[in-house]
């Protein structure tokens, strides 16, 4: 016997439309006048997609009290998307309500969970949109308890598991990703610490001195250039995506012709690839060291530095606040923001004996481990706490559906 079976204790299901449960509004009447926000005033600001909150406002009229009468709030995008139980306003007709018709025959909340075990079969054809607006003409079966006397408890007390799993899940998600950002605040701060040096006691030098190294841009080739085996190649998008402080292996790679025909530039073992253009300025000028036997062809939004200085103590160095202070006034900014050799070549670098740069690389090696695992693993974990909680619901709520239409 199911657990569902044993909560049920043989009273039968009937299954009825959601609007035989509910009521659908599109809240017009309860929408913000004002279009601005502040995180000072008291009412919150909801809108459709996934920002949800928007902010804050001070308007008191038309505030929708869902603190008396929660409500489940749905966009033209999705299926059920959250439960709402605090006052607010809304900022757009985009989003959708369903509140309670009769919460003698149907919890609201009860119906919360079940939506959102539906995935978009509901939908017609292959797109999301609206279809929560038109709910009451399409046939979804509700499932709910037929027994005047046990129906409501029958609900509350799933009601009850899934708020307790939710509650768990979401401080479980809570805490792991507390422990990441501490994780990785740790590693940022002893990196600044490591790479900055008393100006009297170790040289600083410009990254563009003739005696220190130099940059040398990437050429220019497209997307469509690349391919899943060839010569190994860095595109500079992914440079924000897929690589650290050092790489020896390359996600794409491009045709042995094109390197030839366009006499594209390799940037060789011991260089450091520097990303030189993207729409965030923050992330422009962060450094990868490049340790792979064969040489890596660079896109011409990238540059390849060249030194005698360890290149993953330079990689790191690119990665600190002091470097992007530095460079950051040398950005060309617009729809996509760069910078140059000359501006990358003013940064100025310390520049401590070998022995010292492999200390720290050591050092800080360890650290980027220890990060990395944890980015790795911790967001695997919540998936995986996710899932349990989807399968657990989807127990608590696969009723028979024999007498479905």
């Amino acid at each position: 016997m199911s657990y569902l079976d044993k909560i049920l204790e043989g009273v039968e299901v009937e299954w009825k439309t959601l609007g035989d449960y509910t009521n659908y509004e599109q809240p017009t009447k309860y929408r913000v006048k004002s279009k601005f926000y502040n995180d000072e005033y008291e009412t919150p600001v909801l809108t459709a997609g996934k920002t949800f909150l928007l902010g804050y406002t001070d308007e008191t009229n038309g505030i929708y009290k869902a603190s008396e009468n929660p409500v489940i709030i749905f966009d033209d995008f999705t299926t059920a998307n959250k439960w709402v139980d605090f006052d607010f306003k809304v900022k757009s007709s985009a989003m959708k309500m369903i509140t309670s018709k009769d919460e003698s025959k149907a919890l609201l909340k009860y119906i919360y969970y079940w939506l959102n075990t539906l995935r978009s079969g509901l939908v017609d054809g292959d797109h999301k949109r609206q279809w929560i607006s038109n709910y009451a003409n399409k046939q979804i079966p509700i499932p709910c308890p037929n027994n005047p006397e046990k129906s409501l408890e029958i609900q509350q007390k799933i009601v009850d598991i899934l708020d307790t799993f939710t509650e768990l899940t979401a401080e479980l998600t809570a805490e792991l990703t507390a422990e990441l950002t501490a994780r990785k605040n740790q590693f940022e701060y002893y990196r600044e610490e490591l790479l900055s040096f008393d100006k009297e006691e170790v040289k600083h030098l410009p990254m563009g001195d003739a005696n220190v190294g130099e940059f040398i841009r990437g050429k220019r080739f497209v997307k469509t250039d690349i391919l899943e085996e060839g010569v190994p190649t860095v595109h500079y998008g992914e440079m924000y995506t897929h690589y650290g402080t050092w790489a020896d292996q390359t996600k794409s790679f491009v045709s042995r012709e094109l390197v030839d025909r366009k006499k594209l530039r390799r940037a060789e073992k011991g260089d450091v690839i520097i990303v030189a253009a993207g729409e965030t300025i923050e992330d422009i000028g962060q450094g990868t060291a490049w340790l792979g036997d064969e040489g890596v062809v660079i896109h011409d939004a990238c540059f390849y530095y060249k030194s005698d200085l360890n290149p993953k103590y330079v990689a790191y160095f690119t990665r600190t606040r002091q470097f992007h202070d530095q460079i950051k006034p040398h950005i060309r900014t617009g729809k996509i923001s760069a910078i140059n050799s000359k501006g990358l070549g003013k940064a100025i670098i310390p520049v401590p004996s070998p022995k010292e740069q492999e200390r720290i690389v050591s050092i800080l090696d360890k650290f980027d481990v220890l990060t990395t695992s944890i980015s790795e693993g911790l967001p695997t974990e919540i998936e995986l706490r996710q899932k349990q909680y989807e399968y657990y619901r989807a127990v608590l709520l696969d009723f028979p559906k024999e007498n479905v239409v």
